[in-house]
């Protein structure tokens, strides 16, 4: 009852990671025309930047949760050696005083 429809769709083209660093070091140099340069969409352009700012990102954000870690831990060690030192005074107190 419906008719099949033929699509004649292009096959998607994989551009390598080395590819896409030159494509985004030109568009800075020259901007969008470096898209029509390339026979790319600009939309292209900005999707691989943005792409590249949240993975240099998240790395930033992982860096600054491991050293907050690493303080943390430092911290939880001062503190855990300090209780260690109060219950043993504790103790010792307690059996002064009886």
């Amino acid at each position: 009852m419906t008719k099949p429809v033929l699509t004649s769709k292009k096959p998607r083209k994989q551009h390598t990671p080395q590819f896409r660093q030159e494509a985004l070091k030109l568009a800075e140099r020259i901007g969008v025309a470096a898209a029509r340069e390339l026979s790319l969409y600009e939309s292209q352009l900005y999707a691989w930047r943005s792409k590249l700012k949240n993975a240099s990102s998240s790395s930033e954000r992982e860096q600054e949760m491991s050293v907050e870690i690493a303080r943390l831990k430092r911290q939880l060690a001062e503190q855990t050696e300090e209780l260690t030192i109060l219950q043993k005074a504790a103790t010792y107190f307690a059996k002064r005083l009886k």
